[in-house]
Parts: structure tokens; sequence; C-alpha cells
């Protein structure tokens, strides 16, 4: 969901995206699903991880030995800075929590400076936290990211995985304003990617689930509106 959710809600088909973190592979696997995609930067700051998870978890890493990928172990956060401006349809955040190394992930430079390397029409999508744990941190990054993506869309949204506390992770998705009009990342506009040899068919992502992932408990969808005044 975290791949799918950005790159589907494009209006043309991504050629360039970046990854921050990720280090497992999981989500260069499912990216290099998507034919369209030619090339593929991912940043991550530990290379023990990527280590490991080619060791360990070679079917989740397999993604690393897709040509189309390029490796940079360093500082997320400045590979962003240090990107071209308007260089990537997409930028996909696969982080930890806001403590730590990660807490940069979260705050306003990151944010300014991933909003400045994608393209107009561009989309961002980030790991979002659980709407039953830290809600109090979504309604603040998704308030912050509303005066950073001006004119463009701010929404969240969520998926279901059982063995993530409470049951649930969400994802912050952020657009880049085109000719002065939001980009609403709630509407699929691209196909599902088709079945990969290696990998396999899709077996949770479909067009009627990316609509239904944006929709929330009234709680939730209060707290967040209250973020928009």
């Amino acid at each position: 969901m975290i791949v799918n959710l950005p790159l589907c809600a494009l209006e043309t088909p991504a050629k360039r995206v970046l990854v921050v973190g990720g280090g497992d592979g999981g989500v260069l696997r499912e990216l290099c699903r998507h034919p369209s995609l030619e090339r593929v930067d991912i940043a991550e700051i530990d290379e023990g991880v990527i280590k490991a998870s080619k060791e360990f978890l070679p079917h989740m890493a397999k993604g690393f030995s897709d040509p189309r990928v390029r490796v940079h172990v360093g500082d997320g956060l400045q590979f962003v800075k240090d990107a071209p401006e308007g260089h990537y349809d997409a930028i996909i955040v696969d982080s930890s929590d806001p403590v730590g190394p990660a807490a940069v992930l979260f705050e306003r430079p990151f944010y300014e400076c991933m909003h400045r390397a994608i393209r107009p029409g561009g989309v961002v999508c980030t790991q979002g936290e659980s709407i039953w744990l830290h809600l109090d941190i979504i309604k603040e990054v998704t308030s912050m990211c509303r005066g950073i993506f001006q004119g463009g869309a701010v929404s969240y949204a969520y998926t279901t995985i059982p063995t993530y506390p409470s049951g649930q992770i969400g994802f912050v998705l952020c657009t880049k304003s085109r000719d002065g009009k939001p980009l609403e990342p709630n509407e699929p506009r691209q196909p599902a990617p088709p079945m990969d040899l290696s990998s396999g068919p899709l077996r949770y992502y479909t067009p009627e689930l990316h609509r239904a992932a944006f929709v929330l408990p009234a709680f939730a969808a209060k707290v967040l509106a209250e973020g928009t005044s």
C-alpha cells in the first residue's frame, strides 16, 4: 500500500521514484512491479539492514537486484536536500517511528525538501503511524504538510497489518500543486501493476481498496479535520 497508493494516484505513470529508508527491500520489491519505472533511488542510512535482509529475507530483498535500482547508503535527509528540483515523480518514506535518527523524517525541513524534489503533480507518501495510538502525531504532521504543500492535497490513509501494534498502520500522502489544482490521492488513476513472475500476483491492493483506505472512522476524521482550520 505504501507503494501502490502513491503510484496509482498519479495522472501519468511514474518514471523516477526515491525511497528513503526501506532497507529491508520490501518497498523496492513492490516498486519493481511497475513497468513504467526507469530509475529507483533508495537512500538507507544503515547498510547493515540491507545486508541482513539480503541474507535472511531474500524474497523481500529481491528488489535490490533490479537493474533500475540505485542504492545510496547515507542520510536520507541530506540525499533529498541534494536532489535536483522537481526530479522525482514520487518519494516514498519507509521510516521507523519518530524517535532517534528517524525523528528528522517527521519534521518540517524534511518535508520542505521533499516538496522541492518532486515535480508538479508528484506525490510524497510517508509512514504515518496508527490512528489508534498516535492520532496527535498524525494531526501535527498533516497540519504541517498543509502549510508546505499549498495548492496540493494532503490526506491520511491506512491499512491493516496484523503484526503492527493496534493491527493498523497509516500513510500521509501529499501531492504537489500542478497548474494551481490539487491532485487528490484518494482516486486511483493508474492500473494496479501486472503480476510479477518472481513475486507473484498482488494479494492485497485493488482500486476499490485504494479508495476505501482514505475513509476514516468518525473520531479520526473529526480530529484531522480540525487541523485544516
